[in-house]
């Protein structure tokens, strides 16, 4: 059985966090750490404009000698955001992120954000997947030899 993004989410539930493009990275910083997430989604109204990551942080602001209460989100942003449905794979996503080496992945549905997905979230799942199979082929394997 292949894990899907929608089952993912529903085991560790659809909180995104979200600044706006005009927000001081300072800001989204400081969500970012209270949150314990290595990246805000950027939005405008419903519509998902980018993503701000703290490898953004580290090469737009840190690297140019920017400083982070003085630059905007909109500035440092990365526009052009990779996204997947609920109906798409682990699978899908582990392809997405090694191939493009991003780690987070916005969920879209029918055009409105409904969660976030990172490297983190998909190794688990990957884990846990293989770990139901060993059990289950051990069941089945014990099961055989007692008969």
């Amino acid at each position: 059985m292949t894990i899907t993004v929608r089952q993912m989410l529903q085991a560790k539930g659809g909180k995104v966090f979200t600044v706006s493009p005009d927000q001081s990275v300072l800001h989204a910083l400081e969500l970012m750490a209270k949150n314990d997430v290595g990246s805000v989604l950027v939005t405008e109204g419903e519509r998902l404009a980018g993503i701000f990551t703290e490898r953004d942080y580290a090469r737009k602001v840190v690297l140019k000698g920017r400083t982070s209460a003085e630059s905007t989100i909109g500035d440092l942003m990365t526009c052009n955001v990779l996204t997947v449905s609920p109906t798409q794979t682990i699978d899908d996503c582990m392809a997405i992120m090694t191939n493009n080496r991003i780690r987070h992945l916005p969920v879209v549905e029918k055009g409105q954000l409904i969660g976030i997905v990172t490297i983190g979230d998909a190794v688990k799942a990957v884990i846990e997947e293989q770990q139901r199979t060993i059990s289950q082929l051990s069941s089945y394997i014990s099961g055989e030899l007692t008969t």
